[in-house]
């Protein structure tokens, strides 16, 4: 029987091409779309999930109050870690370990001739053990030993090609000499340490950095990390409420009022959030890239609904077809459960068909698709997992398509039919036209979406930065070498015309990477708790970077006095409260200062929020990097070449690294246009889906009204006439999409934009060009049938009657 049902449903398949290829292909990509995007969720919501303890693991982090607002911080002070583990480590314990870490950063790495660079954290033994490395070389003791280190697989093949590296020294930013104890296997791109490429231990660290000593007893120095591993009896809540107030203890007893100021508040943050509940709000977690998963798990389960219509539409379009053959069964003894199981059939065979094509779409996508979603995600060809979610999927999938066609078609009664007073009745085409309408509402909510997304990325594209970021390159200083001889690789490259101006800073143009407070001033409201930017550079740092002077003058080093010396930005001044800034004094951390400068705000870090209150301040110490500005008269390859030639010449253990600025600042947009890109691809394919679905409903209409035209053209009606009869029905549908796609999109981006403090108006232009291009896009797909049956010779579609 079974097979009976699979033969007639090929046979049905083979008849008719058109019907056949429009279903399978809009099956297959709407397949295709919701396996995307399902193995992108996947991988979200297995992030992390390579470590065994991923249950346990937790970071350490802390709520502060800073200017009346609460945040929320990685960053802990070092002594916390010592004070975790000797109270709160041990049997019967909250934690089983707790670990300092370094932040994840650059080293350089010298074996022999080969030197490269390579981020890495220095990390406390334990953290082998916590992380679950799986060792390919050596044991996960191997970070005991002070001179030791631990490399990734991919990292010791850099090093060592197909040498053994057990035991080998190396040199580690061109000072240290350590040990290889060990190789582990290189970290999954959806974990959280996946650029950690290196482990050092803690111990060396310490010794390396003489300073950290002193740190050991301040509490309110937030620069490290602290990584732990909860007992299985442990409770996060409650350990979290177990150190709560640890620091602020401990602040206390040094009666640090500034820092007291701040109310701190310690907890531990789950590694199971981590990644998808990492944003939080007044100490509050309030979302994260789960927002992504669920937005993405929409727009693929609409994708392929929008399929699904398709084929239930056309189905259903074809019913008049099929009645006479529903009649000649039921009167021969068919069962109304038998011809159910019959179109059943069909669409599962069709499914089946388009699941096959639709894993090959996913394979030829899935490059494209990892490079635009930062993923390297595989079809998980040898899971059975897959295979049975597969298929089960596309069984589903087959029977809510043809779960509509299958009941409706066979209802119908062999008596009207075989009599030929069968007809579908006016009310028979309302599904089919809701359908339809609900292609398009969802097609166009999908097109308004995607142009929101690009017109705030470019809105925020074209905010003005404050500084000038072409032709400019920012080089980290991996050793001291190039601060000890600033003024002669200055003077060499300015001689040589490859550069205008350098300087150094403590920070990045790009990003801010300290915020301090201590300020106090003249006129200060009492209560505040100033916390603001800080930016230590040298003298020709604003030259370098070119930005505009609102008031007073930059630093020079013409004046002995600017080491005392402040520029601030305007969201400074204005938070200040100040009317006349320049000569204002400062006190700051017990120093005293004073205002010679105003600039205008500059983006330094995210685009989307507003400009932080920002000091800068002339550096007494070496920067973290330097800051070049090319000459434009060069070409930028002979500029770097020379750049790279004379930093190789004052620093020949460091490899030249170097990043543009215009490129850093262009990677704050990498999430949003990520997503912009994503969705216009789903978008675009959601349009094609509905199109292919509104060309097989306009074929099999002009098929149906192929009498009713041909008489029209006998009397007399034009080409333009019958063009406009056939398409005005599918033009009010989609009138009444766009009636409903508006506001629904309307709320929803609106919604969206909010999350975002600068952002873009949703202006009537954007939903007015979404409705031209839905009209113009149904115009297009449809005008071919009607245009082709209104040429079409009456006398072909009249002679038999």
């Amino acid at each position: 029987m079974i097979k009976n049902y699979l033969k007639i449903a090929w046979r049905n398949l083979l008849k008719n091409k058109a019907h056949t290829f429009i279903n399978v292909t809009g099956l297959s990509v709407g397949m295709a779309v919701a396996i995307l995007i399902g193995l992108w969720i996947w991988d979200e919501l297995s992030y992390d999930k390579y470590f065994q303890n991923y249950p346990r693991l937790v970071q350490v982090m802390q709520h502060q109050t800073f200017n009346g607002e609460r945040g929320t911080q990685s960053s802990i002070p070092l002594p916390l870690g010592p004070k975790l583990r000797s109270d709160y480590t041990g049997p019967n314990k909250d934690f089983k370990y707790v670990v300092n870490s370094t932040w994840t950063q650059g080293h350089i790495i010298a074996y022999k001739e080969k030197k490269l660079n390579r981020d890495g954290n220095y990390m406390q033994p334990e953290g082998t053990e916590m992380l679950s490395l799986k060792m390919l070389k050596g044991t996960r003791d191997g970070l005991k030993d002070p001179s030791s280190i631990l490399l990734s697989a991919k990292l010791a093949k850099a090093l060592f090609d197909d040498a053994d590296p057990m035991g080998q020294t190396v040199k580690i930013d061109n000072k240290t000499l350590v040990k290889v104890t060990g190789v582990f296997e290189d970290f999954p791109h959806n974990t959280s340490f996946n650029d950690m490429t290196l482990i050092l231990p803690w111990d060396l660290y310490l010794s390396t950095n003489p300073w950290t000593k002193r740190n050991m007893a301040e509490w309110g120095n937030n620069s490290w990390q602290i990584f732990a591993q909860l007992n299985p009896n442990a409770n996060i809540d409650q350990v979290s409420a177990h150190i709560k107030d640890l620091k602020l203890n401990a602040l206390t007893a040094v009666n640090d009022k500034l820092s007291l100021s701040f109310k701190p508040a310690l907890f531990v943050h789950p590694m199971t959030k981590w990644h998808l509940y990492s944003e939080f709000k007044e100490g509050v977690i309030v979302g994260g890239n789960i927002e992504f998963v669920w937005m993405f798990g929409i727009i693929g389960t609409f994708v392929l609904l929008l399929a699904c219509i398709n084929f239930m539409n056309l189905s259903t379009a074809r019913s008049e077809k099929r009645a006479k053959e529903v009649g000649i069964r039921k009167t021969l003894g068919s069962l109304r459960e038998q011809l159910i199981t019959q179109f059943f059939s069909e669409s599962l065979l069709v499914s089946v068909f388009a699941f096959v094509f639709s894993i090959i779409l996913v394979q030829l996508a899935l490059p494209w698709f990892n490079q635009v979603a930062d993923k390297q995600m595989t079809i998980l060809w040898t899971s059975p997992a897959f295979w049975i979610i597969g298929l089960v999927f596309s069984a589903l999938t087959g029977i809510i398509a043809g779960s509509y066609p299958a009941f409706y078609l066979s209802s119908f009664q062999p008596v009207k039919v075989l009599k030929g007073t069968f007809r579908a009745g006016r009310l028979a085409s309302l599904p089919r036209k809701i359908l339809v309408v609900l292609q398009f509402t969802v097609s166009a909510t999908l097109i308004i979406g995607t142009i929101v997304v690009f017109i705030q990325v470019q809105h925020t594209k074209n905010r003005p930065v404050g500084y000038s970021r072409a032709g400019m390159i920012q080089v980290y200083h991996q050793t001291s070498d190039i601060h000890n001889h600033f003024e002669a690789v200055k003077y060499d490259l300015v001689k040589s015309g490859a550069i205008t101006s350098m300087a150094e800073s403590s920070s990045p143009i790009t990003e801010i990477w300290s915020d301090q407070d201590g300020f106090s001033w003249e006129g200060m409201p009492p209560g505040l708790q100033p916390d603001m930017n800080v930016v230590g550079v040298t003298s020709d740092f604003g030259k370098t970077v070119s930005w505009r002077i609102k008031s007073g003058r930059d630093f020079s080093k013409a004046f002995v006095s600017d080491s005392s010396g402040l520029v601030i930005n305007e969201a400074a001044v204005k938070f200040m409260g100040l009317k006349d800034p320049i000569g204002k004094p400062i006190k700051w951390n017990g120093g005293n200062y004073r205002i010679i400068g105003v600039v205008n705000d500059m983006v330094m870090q995210s685009p989307y929020e507003p400009i932080r209150p920002t000091v800068f301040w002339q550096l007494k110490y070496e920067g973290s990097l330097t800051n070049v500005r090319l000459n434009p008269r060069m070409s930028t390859t002979d500029a770097l070449k020379k750049v790279e030639d004379v930093f190789k010449q004052y620093d020949p253990g460091s490899p030249f690294n170097y990043k543009f600025t215009d490129t850093e600042y262009a990677q704050k947009f990498a999430d949003e246009e990520r997503t912009g890109k994503l969705a216009g691809a789903f978008t675009f394919l959601a349009i094609f889906i509905s199109c292919m679905g509104l060309f097989g409903m306009a074929s099999f209409m002009a098929e149906q009204r192929i009498k009713e035209i041909g008489v029209r053209k006998v009397l007399g009606a034009s080409v333009f006439g019958l063009w406009k009869l056939m398409s005005k029905e599918f033009v009010i549908l989609v009138f009444i999409s766009l009636l409903i796609a508006t506001p629904v999109a309307y709320y929803f981006m609106s919604g969206w934009l909010l999350r975002y403090k600068y952002h873009a108006d949703l202006s009537w232009w954007i939903f007015g060009l979404t409705a031209l291009g839905a009209m113009a896009i149904t115009l297009l797909t449809v005008s071919y049938q009607s245009i082709k049956a209104a040429l079409a010779n009456p006398v072909k579609s009249l002679r038999s009657e």
